[in-house]
């Protein structure tokens, strides 16, 4: 007999959003020898659920190992107004 834990399919959940990059339809899950398991495709969460269906993450989330913000938009340019002092208003 073989001492390897069972592991049944992979599934993606329809309309799960990550609790860590809010991506939505990118969480899958499988079971270990009756143990719930996920895993975000995107940023690469993952985590174990226990009896009541709450997380339990397999590490604790720090600077270093958390999601890394997404890069600004290249196409998005930030632009700033300044009055022209010539400009003056008639106070008619």
């Amino acid at each position: 007999m073989s001492d390897e834990p069972k592991v049944t399919t992979k599934r993606f959940i329809a309309g799960a959003v990550c609790p860590a990059c809010s991506a939505s339809d990118s969480i899958k899950m499988w079971d270990v020898d009756g143990v719930p398991h996920r895993e975000c495709v995107e940023c690469g969460y993952a985590d174990t659920l226990n009896a009541q269906g709450q997380s339990v993450p397999s590490e604790l989330g720090t600077r270093v190992n958390q999601a890394k913000p997404k890069a600004p938009d290249p196409q998005v340019q930030a632009v700033q107004f300044f009055p022209n002092p010539k400009l003056k208003k008639n106070p008619d």
